[in-house]
């Protein structure tokens, strides 16, 4: 079946573009693993196809969790560099949004 030819050649590269930090070659291979995914929930699988299907989640679930870690990653450099996530904090009007954390590198 060709959607999980498909599906199994996104997850590689997804896979590869991660590992090689390529954020056009992640969103491109996203793409693609959303329209195999697309494909393969309006086919009829048969018990060779769905084996197939539970191999390419266990592929994904591993891009998963290295793209977790690339996040973790990211965080911490954001925070060593004073540019940490945003954190809830009531503005002027009384409205909650959102404020960066921020702390200095040096003496000033």
């Amino acid at each position: 079946m060709q959607a999980l030819e498909t599906l199994a050649e996104a997850l590689r590269a997804e896979r590869s573009a991660l590992i090689q930090n390529d954020v056009a070659a992640l969103g491109a291979a996203n793409a693609t693993k959303l329209a195999a995914l697309r494909q393969l929930e309006q086919a009829e699988l048969g018990d060779v196809e769905r084996a197939r299907v539970v191999e390419l989640a266990e592929l994904n679930r591993a891009n998963g969790a290295l793209l977790a870690r690339r996040q973790r990653e990211v965080r911490w450099a954001l925070r060593q560099l004073g540019r940490g996530e945003t954190v809830p904090a009531y503005g002027a009007d009384g409205q909650i949004g959102m404020r960066a954390r921020q702390r200095a590198l040096g003496i000033g």
